[in-house]
This record gives structure tokens, C-alpha cells and sequence, in this order.
């Protein structure tokens, strides 16, 4: 079987990360990519060695030799690409967030059953072992029933983001957002997100967006989650988990995972907590890049738990766009 090939819509630092992890991963490769500056396009070319370049978008969508777009816009755009690239007949890899509200995010999903495609949202740490030994941690019982998670991601990035995506929630809110979807769902039925309480506080950057946001969310059972994000912080991440039993501290970052390192703490209470290492092959863009092969060379249309499937994609996106509604702001 000949080599998978990708099209790249972008040339932004997350696609260079993406680039690192095909390369590395080894199995497909970069057949195409399309940007609007030229420099960087050539620049980018040159380091991948990649043969065929666009100026055009449409161009490279439309381009048969193609078989898997990576969407690597900024997220107001990413509907409009993954609904061409849809109609085209293509797998996607669509970079978080999916969209900036649910109108968008509606369409686009409309596009990928309608057209039948493989799809799948970057949330790449999703891919990797050290999501998959949390969730089962939870699925296990060891920390009794969930009672309550505490999320935090900030990262000082508000200078590199594009005004029109919307802000932190958009770029960083996901990344504890969706670990929270994702432990949730673990713990109790699916339908633990159909009703929820929300309420948040936040400020506005210069752009106007929500650059930093604290959430609280009251679900239907009980559970209390409080969520934190900020676009002008340095890099900080946290996550802790309480549950009737025990609680679960992630002691390294769980959304930029690595081959080693990636650490948590599981305490009984008022016990000694015992501390566990997750090793791996890599980091979570070359985990996510050998899923979606393998997954396409299989004939699947999506990836299976704990990377997120059509609708965790759409229910995240709905958790973020109330967050986002009732922020309230100076």
C-alpha cells in the first residue's frame, strides 16, 4: 500500500509541529501545502521537502493526489474548509478549536456525515497513552464516585493569535474542557452534559476578546467543575480530580504529553499518595498522526476513546460557547 498523503492548509507554528510528527511517525507523508505569504510558504516547502505548493486553498483541496487535509487556520475559518474538504471527498484533521459558535460548528459536521468523510478535531493529547491511563483511572472506581474537577490551562500567547478566533476560550479553554468532557463521560452516561449551569467571570484584551475567564459549572448529578484560562500568563497547567474515594492530581502537563515525564498522583484520603509515571513513543502529535492512519487504512471515519468522536467535538464546542456567553466582563 502506497503512503497516505497529506495537504496542508497553513504553514503557523502548530503546522511545523504537525510536520515534526509525520516526518517522525514515518508513514505518510506531506504531499502538499497551501499558504498565503510566500515566505513562509517557501520556507516551510524547503524544510519538508515538499514538492507541490499552493497559493490557493481550493486548489490544493481539489487536488486528487490528496488523500488527508490538515486544517491549520485560525478558528473562524476552519467550518469553511472542513465543509470544501468534505464535499472534496477527503479525511480531515481539523486543529481545536472546531469553529467559534455552534452555527459554524453545525454546518461543518453537516458537511462531514452528509459527505460520509473520516474526521477528527486536533485535540491531539487525546491520542496519547497518558490520556488513556487518566480516564481508566476514573473508569477503574479507585477514586470512588467523581465529586468535583478543577481544570487550569494558561499560556501567554495572546500576541501570535488571530483577533477574529475568538480568544482564550477558543485556543486554550478547550484543553480543559475537553479533559473534563472526556472524565466525565467516563464516570457517568452521556447524557451528563444535557443540562448544566454555567456562570463565569473574565476580562477583555486589547482585541476585545475574552483573554482570561474563571467558570464554574454545575451539572445535573451535582458535580462541580471550575474552569480557568488565560492568553497572557505564562505556560501553567492543572488539573485535579476529587472524587468519594480518593483524588487525582496530574502532576506534568496532560495537553502537551511527552515520551516521558507525564506524571500523576492518585491520594486516598488522608493516605500517602502514590505517584505513577506514563511512558510512551513520543510525543501526542506523533500518537495522533499513527491514529489517523491507521484508522483511514482500516476504512473508519473516526478515532476511537479517548480521542473525540463527531459529537464529543460537538458537545465540547457547546460547553465553550456558554462559556463564553456567560462570561461576564469589566
Amino acid at each position: 500500500m502506497s503512503k497516505l498523503n497529506w495537504g496542508f492548509l497553513g504553514t503557523s507554528f502548530i503546522s511545523l509541529t504537525m510536520a515534526d510528527a509525520i516526518q517522525a511517525e514515518g508513514a505518510t507523508r506531506i504531499h502538499s501545502v497551501a499558504g498565503r505569504s510566500e515566505v513562509p510558504l517557501k520556507v516551510f516547502a524547503e524544510k519538508y521537502d515538499v514538492e507541490h505548493t499552493f497559493d490557493d486553498f481550493n486548489e490544493l483541496i481539489e487536488d486528487e493526489a490528496v488523500d488527508i487535509i490538515y486544517i491549520a487556520l485560525p478558528n473562524h475559518i476552519h467550518h469553511e474548509y472542513v465543509i470544501k474538504a468534505a464535499n472534496a471527498g477527503k479525511a480531515i484533521l481539523c486543529e481545536k478549536s472546531l469553529s467559534i459558535d455552534m452555527e459554524k460548528t453545525d454546518q461543518a459536521l453537516k458537511a462531514v456525515a452528509e459527505n460520509g468523510v473520516f474526521f477528527v478535531e486536533g485535540l491531539m493529547y487525546l491520542n496519547h497513552p497518558f490520556a488513556a491511563a487518566i480516564r481508566d483511572v476514573v473508569a477503574s472506581g479507585e477514586l470512588g464516585e467523581i465529586q468535583s474537577i478543577t481544570a487550569q490551562y494558561c499560556a501567554s500567547i495572546a500576541r501570535f493569535v488571530n483577533p477574529h478566533s475568538k480568544g482564550a476560550l477558543y485556543n486554550l479553554g478547550c484543553y480543559p474542557t475537553s479533559l473534563m468532557h472526556l472524565l466525565l463521560q467516563t464516570a457517568f452516561p452521556t447524557h451528563i452534559f444535557d443540562n448544566y449551569n454555567i456562570s463565569a467571570m473574565g476580562r477583555r484584551g486589547a482585541d476585545g476578546n475574552i483573554c482570561e475567564s474563571a467558570a464554574t459549572l454545575r451539572l445535573n448529578n451535582g458535580v462541580v467543575c471550575q474552569l480557568h484560562t488565560a492568553e497572557d500568563y505564562g505556560l501553567h497547567a492543572g488539573f485535579t480530580v476529587l472524587g468519594s474515594k480518593a483524588s487525582l492530581v496530574l502532576n506534568s502537563n496532560p495537553w502537551l504529553p511527552e515520551a516521558e515525564g507525564n506524571i500523576f498522583t492518585v491520594t486516598p484520603y488522608e493516605k500517602p499518595g502514590d505517584t505513577r509515571t506514563v511512558t510512551a513513543d513520543g510525543n501526542a502529535f506523533i500518537y495522533q498522526v499513527r491514529a489517523i492512519r491507521e484508522a483511514i487504512e482500516a476504512g473508519n471515519k473516526a478515532l476511537a476513546s479517548p480521542a473525540p468522536s463527531v459529537e464529543d467535538s460537538r458537545q465540547i464546542m457547546q460547553i465553550l460557547t456558554d462559556w463564553e456567553a456567560a462570561t461576564v466582563t469589566a
